[in-house]
């Protein structure tokens, strides 16, 4: 697929900080910064068996962590349990990869699309599908830097996202974002819910965050 990529910036500094400030460590260098495609995407998924998103032509690592993954796979356990009995849409996983835009592929932590974002009504075959969620969430990992999030929710809203929740396991709190520039920050004592998007639905954060306390 033919990448659309914004004209190069002068220095590799102003680069990086397009996208984000992430560290160099998450670039990939094959195929070079502005050259790679979907096909490139897949191919480095395939041989280095990690995550990657598409942006600005460029191969990006997702930042994961085995803590972040542990509170992605109890949101995924409560998103479903409230879901799937409704049959409101799919619930996907980490490696759930999103076209957002020709040449712009993110992956949201966990997602939550209603039936009515898919044409048929049908969870699609492609491994990148043309979807954007309702509900993103994104487990934030030590990599993750502010401009990068706020770029991020920027292309997600952009897409048509409802709803976007960051998850910060090291202070133990949510922050829900909105469209309309709205953000409400929600303590470990608190309750996140659903709202617009997903009616009816609660979590009390202190039975989220206790995955990360569970011993045996």
């Amino acid at each position: 697929m033919a990448v659309a990529t914004p004209d190069i910036p002068d220095t590799l500094q102003d680069f990086i900080e397009r996208l984000g400030n992430i560290p160099l460590s998450r670039v990939l260098m094959n195929p070079l910064p502005g050259q790679a495609t979907e096909a490139d995407l897949l191919e480095a998924e395939r041989r280095y068996h990690r995550l990657y998103e598409l942006v600005d032509g460029t191969l990006v690592e997702k930042g994961m962590g085995f803590d972040q993954s542990l509170l992605a796979a109890a949101l995924i356990g409560f998103l479903r349990a409230f879901v799937v009995p409704r049959n409101l849409g799919v619930v996907s996983a980490p490696d759930g990869t999103v076209r957002l835009f020709p040449g712009l592929v993110r992956v949201p932590d966990v997602s939550f699309a209603s039936w009515d974002r898919f044409p048929d009504r049908k969870v699609p075959v492609d491994p990148i599908p043309d979807l954007a969620p309702d509900l993103v969430i994104e487990v934030l990992s030590k990599s993750n830097t502010r401009p990068e999030m706020k770029r991020k929710r920027g292309e997600y809203f952009a897409a048509g996202v409802r709803l976007v929740w960051e998850v910060d396991r090291k202070r133990r709190r949510v922050s829900v974002y909105t469209p309309d520039g709205a953000v409400t920050v929600l303590k470990s004592s608190q309750r996140l819910e659903g709202g617009d998007v997903l009616p009816g639905f609660a979590l009390e954060l202190s039975e989220l965050f206790a995955e990360l306390d569970r011993h045996g």
